[in-house]
């Protein structure tokens, strides 16, 4: 990778990152709105991230390694077990905990992965990085807003929700971009797609398995609606990104 390369994957990966922490900001001066309305925004995440694993990380992943499957499965499993760890040594002092802890791991996993992505699509070129930041981008604002609102039902206090939300869905973009760069050489297309199967199990778990099953139970009137919303957008993330 030449050096106007590896500054235009920076660049990329630190505009990811300011776009979500835009969104932690929007959410945070809207914060009562934001906690009334926690219901919607977990139906909507759920949405869109079941989709957007489904419709574009779960193909990829497929036609880059053959083993996906099995990597998959093992990101499912493993954020099932991390679930359960959470459950049985956390939720008992603080039954809420895992409501914001399991999204928290999945869109952090995503995120730092989005940033290595950054790193080997820039290094074939800068058209091509480029290509791939403009769809990548687009979903990092959500991105925020909704691990942000996550945390708060878990029953974090609003600043420790920010930094929390800061750390994995903003800052984890540029490190994983920063520390793909000694290795992009080994990083062939068989890691990647291994490592894309086993993010996209995180996220089915987390918008499946974790998300719906809370949003169900309090039975809010519009909640099939806002889980309607967040598969139409992610459906336009898809798109753009093609």
């Amino acid at each position: 990778m030449t050096n106007s390369h590896y500054e235009f994957a920076i660049l990329a990966s630190l505009l990811a990152a300011l776009v979500t922490t835009l969104g932690l900001f929007t959410i945070r001066r809207f914060e009562t709105w934001g906690q009334h309305n926690a219901t919607y925004f977990s139906c909507f995440a759920a949405g869109a991230l079941i989709t957007v694993s489904f419709l574009h990380i779960i193909p990829h992943a497929f036609t880059m390694n053959e083993q996906a499957p099995v990597y998959l499965l093992v990101g499912y499993l493993s954020f099932y077990l991390i679930n359960r760890f959470i459950h049985a040594y956390v939720c008992d002092r603080t039954p809420d905990t895992a409501i914001g802890l399991i999204p928290l791991l999945g869109i952090g996993l995503h995120s730092l992965l989005d940033g290595v992505v950054y790193a080997i699509t820039f290094s074939v070129s800068v058209l091509t990085g480029t290509l791939a930041a403009i769809g990548m981008v687009l979903h990092e604002f959500p991105e925020g807003v909704l691990t942000y609102v996550l945390l708060l039902r878990g029953g974090f206090t609003p600043k420790k929700s920010w930094l929390l939300a800061f750390l994995a869905a903003a800052l984890t973009t540029p490190l994983g971009t920063v520390a793909a760069f000694p290795i992009i050489h080994e990083i062939d297309q068989t890691v990647l797609g291994a490592l894309l199967a086993l993010s996209s199990g995180a996220l089915v778990y987390v918008g499946a398995t974790h998300l719906l099953p809370l949003a169900e139970r309090e039975e809010k009137p519009y909640s099939l609606a806002a889980m309607a919303g967040g598969v139409v957008v992610a459906l336009g993330i898809i798109l753009t990104h093609v």
